[in-house]
């Protein structure tokens, strides 16, 4: 079954652009190379209510929850991972696919 990475940033016009610019360049030869597909990737966001505003949404389908784990544990990632870090604010969670013959809420 499927993993989900979903993460939504912040961009702190403060801290400038160039290493997260450098930083997403960087990452998806990486996602990659672990079998991440991305399905989402853009700044290019509609807002449906008030209070939840994030400058760029990721989402990332992996094959599995190993690839996944040994995706952003890897030292590939752990490499650029401080460009992230410095240069935006993040949030990101990890979810299952929905599975064939799963009931809703499971």
């Amino acid at each position: 079954m499927g993993w989900y990475f979903i993460a939504c940033t912040y961009l702190d016009p403060g801290r400038g652009r160039y290493d997260y610019d450098d930083y997403i360049r960087m990452v998806k030869p990486i996602v990659e190379q672990y079998g991440g597909v991305y399905l989402v990737r853009s700044e290019r966001i509609e807002y449906l209510g008030e209070g939840w505003k994030p400058d760029r949404m990721i989402v990332i389908r992996f094959p599995d929850r190993g690839s996944l784990d040994a995706c952003f544990s890897s030292e590939e990632y752990g490499r650029i991972m401080g460009k992230r870090i410095s240069s935006v604010d993040s949030h990101a969670i990890i979810v299952p696919a929905f599975g064939e013959g799963q009931e809703v809420g499971e």
